[in-house]
């Protein structure tokens, strides 16, 4: 355009200028997720949806961007500031977020969350130091652990675990890094072990155990059991055995569930947009990344869902005959 604006009388240049109004297309809407860092299992989820929308995009119109976020909490806060249109959150920080409580109090409910669908169990997951004697969570009494970045899913789930066994981040040697960092922390022996709720099969796991023998720690047992019976968003999971190198049973752990949330003020369209993107889509959707090798769309719109469905989703579930 510069080239025939430079060739062109000024006559010409008003004309184009007068029609280009007409002729601009129309700018597509754009939806954001919200995920964690990105070398987790969030950030991957959040680029399989994004590549499924971007495939059909001729047919709904909505363009979609993945963030690296701080993670659940964050994911919240930033829905709810308007920041982002979705994220990917764990149940007991939906939970939480839906009742105004723990991370929430002073903001009190947020009562235009809505649920979208779940993705897959997200276990606490406690790895260890090669040579640390770390058997059982009570061992990390005094030891360099790393609790997680504030602001995330495992920051909030690692500090109930620290109620029920009666202890506070007083007992240990407390660092707050983000997934990022703790395994080059491990490995250069400046922690002793890390926490971290994550779906599995979860690359930095692997590699905290490939690059520096990282251990797996079962948290399992009453104290555990007592937990996940008074809090009905958590779970009892199993890491398979042989999941990852050198680890010939299965670890037992608890968690949450990971799922997708949003506002009530985003609209329907977008939000059927997406959930049609995936569930339309959804043998690719589970060829995408390990962890989504179990997703079943059954307990993706079942499972424990704090908030109340969004319409947008409840549209394309009624047109299915899922609901």
């Amino acid at each position: 355009m510069k080239a025939i604006y430079a060739l062109t009388s000024l006559l010409s240049v008003i004309s184009l200028a007068a029609v280009a109004p007409a002729q601009a297309e129309s700018p597509q809407p754009i939806v954001t997720i919200g995920t964690g860092a990105v070398t987790g299992v969030y950030y991957a989820s959040g680029g399989a949806i994004c590549r499924l929308m971007k495939e059909s995009r001729t047919k709904h119109g909505t363009r979609c961007a993945v963030e690296s976020t701080a993670a659940s909490v964050y994911n919240i806060n930033a829905i709810r500031n308007r920041e982002l249109d979705f994220g990917i959150v764990q149940t007991d920080t939906q939970y939480n977020a839906w009742k105004g409580i723990a991370d929430f109090k002073g903001q009190g409910a947020f009562t235009d969350l809505r649920s979208v669908f779940t993705l897959y169990p997200e276990p606490l997951t406690l790895v260890v130091g090669k040579g640390s004697n770390i058997k059982r969570f009570e061992d990390l009494k005094g030891k360099r652990f790393n609790i997680g970045n504030p602001g995330s899913g495992t920051r909030n789930l690692i500090n109930h675990v620290l109620t029920a066994y009666g202890m506070t981040t007083r007992s240990m040697i407390i660092s707050q890094l983000k997934p990022e960092q703790q395994i080059s922390a491990l490995c250069s022996n400046q922690i002793d072990g890390f926490a971290y709720a994550v779906g599995h099969p979860a690359p930095n796991i692997r590699e905290a155990i490939q690059t520096c023998g990282g251990q797996l720690v079962s948290l399992s047992g009453p104290i555990i059991d007592r937990l996940v019976n008074d809090h009905p968003y958590y779970a009892i999971a199993t890491i398979p055995a042989k999941l990852y190198p050198g680890t010939p049973h299965e670890i037992k752990a608890f968690g949450p569930v990971a799922g997708i949330v949003t506002s009530a003020r985003v609209p329907d369209e977008q939000v059927y947009a997406l959930v049609k993107s995936v569930f339309d889509n959804l043998d690719e959707f589970k060829s995408l990344h390990p962890a989504h090798a179990g997703l079943n769309q059954k307990r993706m719109i079942s499972d424990d869902m704090a908030a109340p469905l969004h319409p947008g989703a409840i549209r394309y579930y009624k047109e299915r005959g899922w609901l």
